[in-house]
């Protein structure tokens, strides 16, 4: 297949127990419909009607491509989907989500203006569980070095990536897989990459809207620290070798957030321990005074 005859651009769905939702992200990519587009979805071993859901969309839709795969998690579908997709860019819509109307033929629009660009941020529409919604501009990313990006987005925390208002460059996607020992946070080390591998350019239109539910992850501290330690080591795997001293200080920011989860569950020692650690990878992150006054009041008692 030549250059030419292949996509755009893929939009890919992974999804794991989400019949009750699938249909209306599936629709929402439907609607726009073009030749230089593809939709895949990647049904993550799911135990519910995902199967029959997906049996009529291929019978309604012939060329929507479902593939099957036993239960891995969300970072192995979708390094499925982006290896059985054929689009020179990739948007990656959890099924849980919907693009905006014109999301695509705004990001065909974008990519043509700028064939430079790696990855395109777009604006999002973040719905809440109680209705309320709330608009959200891209960040926009200046030109500088992978140090100076890297900062920003793993440190600083002025870069903002989402799933669903973004568009990556595939072959970029391909040489940075999502990482499958981590289940929660994979997307970072895969958006860090992006981050320093070719320019970033924004759109100020409205590409999705993003649904906000509680994340089970974000309370499970089983394994807590191992797991923290496997996101450090997969950040800075693909990070060029300038960004390497960042990583005692990103390290200390993941054990201070060890350190805030412990203390909120009432798990003192755990919490202290996290925060000496902290302490010795990196003093500056640990004196931040959102930590330090937490950390104050938990050795003084």
């Amino acid at each position: 297949m030549t250059a030419a005859e292949r996509p755009l651009i893929s939009v890919i769905v992974p999804t794991y127990n989400y019949a009750h939702l699938l249909p209306r992200a599936l629709d929402s990519v439907l609607l726009q419909r073009a030749p230089w587009m593809e939709l895949i979805v990647v049904n993550d071993g799911s135990t519910d009607q995902t199967a029959r859901v997906l049996a009529g969309y291929v019978a309604r839709h012939p060329g929507l491509l479902v593939i099957d795969q036993v239960n891995a998690g969300a970072a192995a579908a979708r390094n499925r989907g982006l290896q059985q997709a054929r689009g020179h860019y990739a948007l990656l819509l959890d099924a849980d989500d919907e693009l905006q109307p014109e999301a695509l033929q705004a990001l065909r629009a974008t990519v043509a203006r700028h064939p430079e660009a790696g990855t395109v941020l777009g604006a999002q529409l973040s719905v809440y569980a109680d209705g309320r919604e709330r608009l959200r501009l891209p960040t926009t990313v200046p030109a500088e070095s992978p140090l100076r990006l890297s900062r920003r987005y793993l440190l600083q925390k002025r870069i903002t990536i989402s799933h669903g208002s973004s568009l990556f460059r595939r072959d970029l996607l391909l040489q940075r897989p999502y990482p499958e020992n981590l289940r929660g946070g994979e997307d970072v080390p895969v958006f860090a990459h992006m981050l320093v591998s070719a320019p970033v350019v924004t759109t100020n239109v409205v590409l999705a809207r993003i649904h906000k539910h509680g994340d089970s992850l974000r309370h499970d501290r089983r394994d807590e620290e191992m797991r923290a330690e496997a996101m450090i080591d997969e950040v800075f795997a693909s990070l060029p070798a300038e960004c390497q001293p960042l990583r005692s200080r990103y390290a200390s920011q993941r054990y201070l957030s060890l350190f805030r989860a412990a203390l909120q569950s009432g798990d003192r020692p755990a919490a202290k321990r996290f925060y000496r650690r902290a302490w010795r990878l990196d003093g500056r992150q640990a004196l931040r005074w959102n930590y330090l006054r937490k950390a104050l009041r938990l050795f003084l008692a």
